[in-house]
C-alpha cells in the first residue's frame, strides 16, 4: 500500500494552503505546458489517477469529455472533491494505485498529476494502465522530476558568489527518498529518467512528448520566485499512446 501522508492532519492542512490548491489549475504553472500536452477529450471516457480536490477532473468535463473517473488514496481528497463537485459524470472513488484494479479496454485518457511518484511498482501500474486504455488511447502524467528528487537531502546548497545549486547525488540508487515536507518523512519512489520511460515502453506505451518543465519568461516576470525552475527541473511531464 502506499504511504497516504495525505489523510495525515497537519500534511492535509498545510497542502491545502499550496497555491495550486487554492486557485486550483491558475495556480499551477506547469498547467499551460500541460494542458498542450492533452488529447481532444471530447466525447472520452477519462480516469484521472490521484486526482485530488478535483481540478483536472472538472475541467476535462468542462472540455468535453463523457465520463471522468476521479481515483485517490486519500479519503480527505476525495471527500473534499466530491463536495466540490456537482456533476453526475464525475465519480470519485477512494483507491490505492500500487494495487489498483481497472476494468480493460475501459478508458480513452488516463491522466495523472504527481502521484506516481509515490508508487513502488510502477512496472505494476502501467501495465494497469496500458490494459485499461481503449486502442490508440492515450496517458499523460507528471511526477516529480528525478533531478529534483534523487538527492536524500534535496535541497538548495550555497555557493560562491551567492550562486546557488541543487545537489544531484545518488541519482543511480533507485529507491524511497523520505523528506520532511508539511510532516515528517514523507516517502516518494525515486527512479531515473531511463526506468520511467522505458517501463513506459515494456508496458507496450509509444511515447509520444516528454517535457522537463521550465516556467516561460513571463511568468519569471509575474512570479519572480518561478526563476528557481530554470536552475534544475522540478517536474517531468510524459505523454504516451496504447
Amino acid at each position: 500500500m502506499a504511504q497516504n501522508i495525505y489523510d495525515d492532519p497537519a500534511f492535509f492542512a498545510g497542502y491545502s494552503q499550496l497555491p495550486r490548491q487554492v486557485h486550483g489549475l491558475d495556480g499551477a504553472p506547469e498547467w499551460p505546458a500541460l494542458r498542450a500536452m492533452l488529447p481532444d477529450v471530447r466525447g472520452k471516457r477519462v480516469v484521472d489517477l490521484g486526482c485530488g480536490f478535483g481540478w483536472v477532473s472538472r475541467y476535462l468535463r468542462g472540455e468535453g469529455a463523457a465520463s471522468v473517473l476521479g481515483i485517490d488514496l486519500s479519503r480527505n481528497m476525495i471527500a473534499r472533491a466530491r463536495a466540490t463537485t456537482d456533476d453526475p459524470a464525475i465519480v470519485y472513488e477512494v483507491a490505492d494505485l500500487e494495487t489498483l484494479i481497472l476494468r480493460e479496454a475501459t478508458y480513452d485518457l488516463a491522466f495523472s498529476a504527481l502521484a506516481f511518484h509515490y508508487i513502488a511498482d510502477f512496472a505494476r501500474l502501467a501495465g494497469t494502465i496500458h490494459r485499461a486504455l481503449s486502442p490508440g488511447g492515450v496517458l499523460v502524467f507528471t511526477i516529480e522530476h528525478p533531478i529534483y528528487m534523487a538527492a536524500d537531502r534535496p535541497d538548495w546548497i550555497a555557493g560562491a558568489g551567492g550562486r546557488r545549486t541543487w545537489p544531484v547525488n545518488g541519482y543511480a540508487l533507485e529507491g524511497v527518498r523520505r523528506t520532511d515536507w508539511f510532516a515528517p518523512g514523507v516517502a516518494k519512489q525515486h527512479r531515473t529518467l531511463a526506468t520511467t520511460l522505458n517501463t513506459l515502453i515494456r508496458a507496450g506505451f509509444t511515447l509520444t512528448a516528454v517535457e522537463e518543465f521550465a516556467p516561460t519568461t513571463e511568468q519569471v516576470a509575474a512570479a519572480p520566485e518561478l526563476a528557481d525552475e530554470l536552475e534544475r527541473p522540478m517536474m517531468l511531464m510524459v505523454s504516451a499512446r496504447r
